[in-house]
């Protein structure tokens, strides 16, 4: 396994991580808890969740998975940099109850106190807002983060799907506070979907924030959707938001592109996909979330690949960035 930085911190992180929104869902608790010890055994040490993961009636669940792994000892708390979210709302659905989600301090502090218990731990080292909440001052959050660093309860504090000024407004007061700021923002980001380029990425590379790319298959389209289509394997693939998209006929082109490509210099679609994203600047790593070992093994494979530059080349050309702003959309 390779390491890195966590952003601007001391913190040496993997750079496959490890996501858990599968597990209770889609990976029931003894298959999720063989993952965990895969990933660990092959050096994976940064793990992320949520406290909503489990989703409906079962929030929370995913992290009572990993609570029940980290229980089970040998030293699986000590080895795993563990991250986890904050934000949406834990009551059942339908049952909405105010003060109950977004980035209060009355919210935080219970949110931290119950996600510590559901994961069976003394701290959380890394505490992410999953969104961005407009009706709290951001000076109101950070007081909560620095209370919770004070008490021991988290380590660092992390952005989810911020704007670049969200996260620029973010660690401007924290400074003005004496506050750490934010170290890293989770974000959207793949072949496919490269807006983050504009202006997220380079606000978390001018503060210092590792960038964790969420959904870099976007969905399973890069995964070898096509493929899996044509072999009758790609129900799930062709499902959902994946299916939508294989319905424009210039998305479907521009997949079947990528897929020729890589065929040609016998490279699977979802290893390369995740690769590509190593390659980027400021990059820590994506979040690989695995049903299967199977799953799981391609993520790993995908650490070790070195694409060259004729694939790197190709791949801009079959997906296009947005270029740097202004020069985007202005001189």
């Amino acid at each position: 396994m390779k390491y890195t930085q966590l952003g601007r911190t001391g913190l040496k992180v993997s750079r496959l991580v490890l996501g858990t929104m599968n597990f209770g869902p889609q990976t029931n608790e003894s298959e999720s808890h063989a993952l965990m010890d895969a990933a660990l055994d092959a050096g994976v040490n940064f793990f992320d969740t949520a406290n909503v993961y489990g989703w409906g009636e079962n929030k929370g669940r995913t992290e009572e998975i990993l609570g029940t792994w980290f229980a089970q000892g040998g030293d699986r708390r000590d080895k795993v940099v563990l991250a986890t979210k904050v934000y949406g709302n834990m009551a059942a659905d339908g049952e909405a109850w105010p003060n109950h989600d977004k980035l209060s301090a009355l919210n935080i502090r219970r949110a931290v106190d119950a996600s510590l218990k559901r994961l069976q731990t003394d701290h959380i080292d890394l505490y992410q807002f999953h969104h961005v909440d407009r009706s709290t001052p951001v000076e109101e959050i950070w007081q909560a983060i620095d209370v919770l660093i004070q008490q021991g309860k988290i380590l660092y504090a992390g952005s989810s799907n911020f704007a670049g000024y969200k996260i620029a407004q973010a660690n401007e007061v924290a400074k003005q506070r004496g506050s750490y700021g934010l170290v890293s923002e989770q974000c959207i980001y793949n072949l496919m979907e490269r807006g983050a380029e504009m202006e997220v990425i380079p606000a978390a590379r001018e503060y210092g924030l590792g960038v964790i790319p969420w959904s870099p298959l976007h969905g399973g389209l890069l995964g070898g959707a096509l493929r899996k289509e044509r072999e009758g394997g790609g129900a799930r693939s062709t499902s959902g938001r994946s299916g939508e998209a294989l319905a424009d006929p210039k998305v479907r082109a521009q997949i079947q592109a990528y897929e020729d490509l890589l065929e040609k210099h016998g490279l699977e679609p979802g290893e390369a996909g995740l690769a590509w994203l190593l390659t980027r600047p400021g990059v820590t790593g994506p979040i690989s979330g695995p049903r299967t070992r199977e799953q799981l093994d391609s993520a790993l494979r995908a650490v070790e690949l070195e694409l060259s530059d004729e694939v790197l080349t190709a791949l801009d050309g079959i997906f296009p960035g947005p270029g740097p702003s202004p020069e985007n959309f202005a001189w």
